[in-house]
């Protein structure tokens, strides 16, 4: 396939794109981390069916490029109708094996069969998907022969087609980027933001002075944004409380800054500090830095349980810093996020570390997610070494957090990627919703990190590397919520896995749903809450369950 061949842009698809294409396509059908409806699973399974067709058409070029020998023409009709009928086979062996993949990962999970792939669905949106790139990968092309080819008439053929090449991809980066991307973000910023001003007509407005978002509170109601007026109104009260303990207990403080209560982060911080001081959270026991996701939201699943385990003694603070989503917050707001977070910690912990060692509440963080992430990042380890805080637990550690990462590429040798087990387990300890955080050669220390994770999480497990090299979880042993059945496929996995991050769902206690009850072994191993016998945690769990 000469430059000359391509000018002609014969519309005649590529037998070999086609082969690697339905291989690549069939892949895409073999289960990964968490089940996929089947507009998700066309939409995958169109991506790869022309990620397979890029690499034929580029395999085949480079073949001819090297003038390698190629098969006649009566040889290459033949293979044509081969290549046609194997596709076929392949295609329809796959998709009638789907629907068995797709369950059996529900049936890991426990959740109800579903009806089937839809395999006429998966194909057409496949398809739908296969020709739009096609069209805009043959406009692309065309775009660079007409450079190429009015350049051409001025300086040598070689310089014209690298300027050509470089200007069809400037062009279509900035039309990418700078139109239809920044169209979705702005879309997304103004719908995400609607959505944090709406004020449901169900939720209890805070009425005591110890809450924020009372009369009596530094911060207003209508600035909390929907997550923080849905964490101040809920959680259990000191009546859900004392008739839990059949004894009279305090009602658990929670603090909360929307990110329309301040102008900056630095504001936000201080404002959370202020209203902390106000409602008496140094007094309690313990003293919970909580980082929220991108939408500010803040996982009831870890909150209340704790409240429980401590009977009401005890404060939590978190200030919202994004009301996009997770993924959309850690593409544009990333460091808006960690630089929020270092601001709280800062103005939290500089003021704790003032107060008498002997009176002041133990303090932890927490995070889920890019809460995990941000809650990691707010922190310098040289300037707590002299006075450190008592632990943290992070739950759903995003693939790029980079103390995780390090910390599982330094695990122990006979330990899996799925539950690493660093150096004697003194200092950082790994969990999921199996294994606890006992069987270490070493007892805890005074400073404390336990990282809550799921083998079926995407979020935790994607990597870029997956589209080149298996990833470590993949190998045996296995966690026990991966299904058996997913295989490795260059570029295909990368593929799913991101899928799985993006729009996966599964039940509590599988991918990134992370159940109330792990949190309660996660919470008692990190803090030993005093005064739990083992039937009131079995009973504080079945509450829960």
């Amino acid at each position: 396939m000469s430059l000359t061949r391509f000018k002609k842009l014969n519309i005649d698809l590529c037998t070999v794109g086609l082969l690697v294409g339905t291989v690549f396509f069939a892949f895409s059908l073999t289960p990964s981390l968490l089940p996929r409806p089947f507009a998700i699973q066309g939409l995958i399974s169109g991506l790869s069916f022309s990620t397979g067709y890029a690499v034929g058409v580029a395999g085949l070029w480079l073949w001819n490029y090297l003038q390698l020998p190629s098969a006649r023409r009566y040889t290459a009709h033949a293979i044509k109708i081969s290549a046609a009928l194997m596709c076929a086979l392949i295609a329809i062996s796959f998709l009638w094996q789907a629907a068995t993949w797709q369950n059996s990962i529900r049936d890991l999970m426990g959740m109800e069969e579903a009806g089937g792939v839809r395999p006429d669905l998966v194909g057409l949106i496949a398809a739908l998907v296969f020709v739009s790139l096609l069209v805009i990968a043959r406009l692309f092309w065309s775009l660079f022969l007409l450079l190429s080819g009015k350049l051409s008439r001025y300086i040598p053929p070689r310089i014209s087609n690298l300027v050509g090449i470089m200007v069809s991809l400037l062009l279509f980066w900035s039309l990418v980027n700078g139109v239809l991307v920044s169209f979705i973000l702005e879309t997304a910023d103004q719908s995400f933001q609607q959505l944090d001003a709406l004020i449901e007509d169900d939720l209890p407005r805070p009425f005591l002075t110890e809450q924020t978002g009372s009369p009596d509170s530094l911060i207003a109601w209508q600035d909390l944004g929907r997550e923080g007026r849905r964490f101040v109104s809920s959680g259990p009260s000191a009546e859900t409380l004392s008739e839990f303990f059949a004894r009279p207990v305090p009602t658990p403080i929670r603090v909360y800054v929307g990110l329309n209560s301040a102008e900056t982060a630095e504001q936000r911080a201080r404002l959370a500090l202020d209203e902390l001081k106000r409602v008496g959270g140094f007094e309690r026991s313990v003293l919970l830095l909580a980082t929220p996701t991108g939408t500010g939201w803040i996982d009831p699943a870890s909150q209340d349980p704790i409240e429980y385990l401590f009977r009401g003694d005890i404060a939590t603070v978190g200030v919202q810093y994004s009301y996009l989503n997770s993924p959309l917050a850690l593409l544009t707001e990333s460091a808006y996020g960690a630089e929020s977070a270092r601001s709280v910690f800062n103005e939290i912990y500089n003021h704790w570390r003032s107060l008498p060692r002997e009176s002041r509440p133990r303090l932890f963080l927490t995070g889920l997610s890019l809460g995990s992430l941000n809650s990691d990042r707010s922190f310098d380890l040289f300037d707590i070494i002299d006075d450190p805080f008592s632990g943290a637990l992070w739950s759903g550690p995003p693939f790029r957090n980079d103390s995780w990462r390090r910390l599982t590429q330094q695990r122990e040798p006979d330990s899996p990627a799925w539950l690493p087990q660093f150096r004697d387990g003194s200092v950082v300890r790994f969990m999921n919703q199996t294994a606890g955080l006992g069987h270490y050669p070493e007892p805890w220390g005074d400073f404390r990190i336990v990282f809550l994770q799921y083998a079926s999480d995407p979020v935790t497990f994607f990597d870029p590397q997956s589209a080149w090299r298996e990833p470590a979880w993949m190998r045996e042993p296995r966690g026990p919520d991966v299904s058996p059945d997913l295989r490795w496929f260059p570029i295909v996995t990368m593929l799913q896995l991101l899928a799985d991050m993006m729009v996966g769902t599964a039940p509590p206690g599988f991918g990134h749903e992370y159940a109330a009850t792990d949190y309660i072994d996660a919470w008692i191993a990190l803090t030993e809450p005093e005064g739990w016998e083992a039937s009131e945690i079995q009973r504080l769990r079945r509450l829960f369950e």
